[in-house]
């Protein structure tokens, strides 16, 4: 009677997952898609706004191997010089995402929210989508 009960519910529990949309995992990833968000504007004070309301910024984890930093350059491409280094798996807010130099066929670039510069988009796991800039 108990694994009844049991395998019913795992089902029951299966089926309400399979309902959740495939779009609500598939932003997470750093590649985001071109033009979603350009209709985000930006104001006097710097704040992205989204359809007449203030958008936070959004949060990044820097994802590159153990004890290898990310590079923090001062433009949008590896062109840029390096101004800062990010340790890996440290958590920073992402003002805006705009396009660069590729990174491994990446072209996308976030701007740091609570400090200046860039880093590649390759490197980035982003929490939630990130406005264009």
């Amino acid at each position: 009677m108990n694994r009844r009960l049991f395998r019913n519910g795992v089902v029951a529990l299966v089926a309400a997952l399979a309902m959740v949309p495939a779009v609500a995992v598939a932003d997470s990833g750093p590649y985001r898609h071109p033009g979603r968000y350009a209709h985000a504007v930006h104001h006097g004070g710097g704040v992205p706004v989204v359809a007449g309301r203030h958008v936070r910024h959004a949060r990044g984890e820097a994802v590159t191997p153990p004890r290898v930093p990310l590079n923090v350059r001062s433009g949008p491409g590896v062109t840029y010089r390096v101004i800062d280094q990010l340790g890996s798996g440290s958590v920073h807010g992402l003002r805006c995402t705009t396009t660069g130099s590729r990174v491994h066929g990446n072209p996308h670039w976030y701007r740091l929210a609570h400090r200046p510069g860039y880093v590649s988009a390759h490197y980035v796991h982003a929490f939630r989508t990130v406005p264009w800039c």
